[in-house]
């Protein structure tokens, strides 16, 4: 199994399964839980086991129970016994009971390779825990642009590992690729860009698609981390509001890989307007604690050449171009903390002096 459980012990005898398996559970976290199971048994053999709340387990079943389970165990702990009478997992927490029904699923998974015949997993005992609270898989969206279909085989093998969260990687040089209704262009513009043969590539998701998305992870037990890129990776934004940029265009959206020179100018106050507007509409969408800001790869040559910022940085009374963008990321933090958001960005976020409450990654 991967991940690896904490503690794993067999015990003698297996437990037939068929597609008559009663699959009982208590609570809304145990129907969530054996849901999370019966999903892959349909899935991999047609198989629609027949689920219905029930404070016991029954003969030969599969139950999901929040009681019994160690004090010890965290939210997304769990204990699973699998005998010849049947399988229970209890949990203290929603995602524990979860990650038990995944941890179900990977033994049907193991049989279905290894047996022929009637389908039966080993007795065991397995108390799990994750070693760590964040469990990340990034998705970049904007230099391709999967389907929904693909995102949610993403989320569903995200479950299966027991991976709590999903970077959602949504602006880029290359491309935009969520609606924002108060600013049309990025839709027509930024969202779009030409491709070696002549044609054009891209999209976007509609506010509709990442609703979908959303609640698809919420009932995995995952958050999804947007990533709204700043300063730079901003060639696509710029393309749509070349006033964003420092030389004010023209720009157009990324056509290669790379890092690009024209980042969103620090001394233009359109900047933060602009990124809170687009942040107001993400926030409503992704109801979590955090939200991506990248940070990353923001050469300073314009802001050197551009009079805005420099003037910025003298009224700020701050060192360089670095310290800068620690402002840039420290005016954002705090927008954000006040809506009760944390910002998170990777390394380069720290040069220059790191916000409060950001965290780097």
């Amino acid at each position: 199994m991967i991940p690896k459980p904490a503690s794993q012990h067999p015990l003698d005898g297996s437990l037939p399964l068929s597609e008559k398996t009663p699959v009982t559970f208590q609570g809304a976290a145990g129907s969530k839980a054996a849901e999370g199971f019966a999903r892959w048994l349909r899935r991999w053999m047609g198989w629609r086991l027949p689920t219905e709340e029930a404070a016991d387990p029954k003969p030969n079943g599969v139950h999901f129970s929040p009681e019994g389970a160690e004090g010890s165990l965290g939210e997304e702990g769990y204990e699973l016994l699998v005998a010849p009478t049947g399988a229970v997992v209890r949990a203290l927490g929603e995602a524990g009971l979860f990650y038990g029904g995944q941890t179900l699923a990977c033994l049907v998974r193991d049989a279905l390779g290894a047996q022929a015949g009637p389908l039966s997993i080993p007795a065991m005992v397995v108390r799990d825990e994750p070693r760590f609270a964040w469990r990340e898989s990034m998705l970049d969206c904007c230099r391709h642009m999967p389907s929904v279909a693909y995102i949610e085989r993403h989320l569903d093998l995200m479950a299966l590992l027991k991976l709590n969260r999903f970077h959602w990687h949504l602006t880029e040089d290359q491309g935009w690729r969520i609606q924002i209704d108060g600013y049309p262009r990025l839709m027509e513009v930024a969202a779009w860009r030409k491709a070696e043969d002549g044609s054009t590539y891209g999209g976007f998701y509609t506010k509709d698609e990442v609703r979908h998305i959303v609640r698809y992870a919420k009932e995995r037990c995952i958050e999804v981390v947007p990533e709204i890129e700043m300063p730079g990776h901003s060639m696509a934004a710029l393309a749509a509001y070349p006033e964003l940029g420092c030389t004010g265009g023209p720009y157009e959206v990324g056509t290669k890989w790379g890092i690009y020179e024209d980042i969103y100018c620090a001394g233009t106050d359109a900047v933060f307007e602009f990124l809170q507007g687009v942040l107001e509409e993400v926030l409503e969408l992704f109801p979590f604690g955090w939200v991506h800001i990248g940070g990353d790869e923001a050469p300073k040559a314009r802001w050197q050449s551009c009079p805005k910022c420099q003037a910025r940085i003298r009224a700020e009374g701050l060192e360089d171009e670095f310290e800068l963008q620690s402002w840039f990321i420290r005016r954002m933090e705090a927008w954000l903390a006040e809506r009760g958001r944390r910002l998170i960005g990777w390394d380069e976020i720290h040069e220059g002096g790191l916000p409060p409450s950001a965290t780097v990654q």
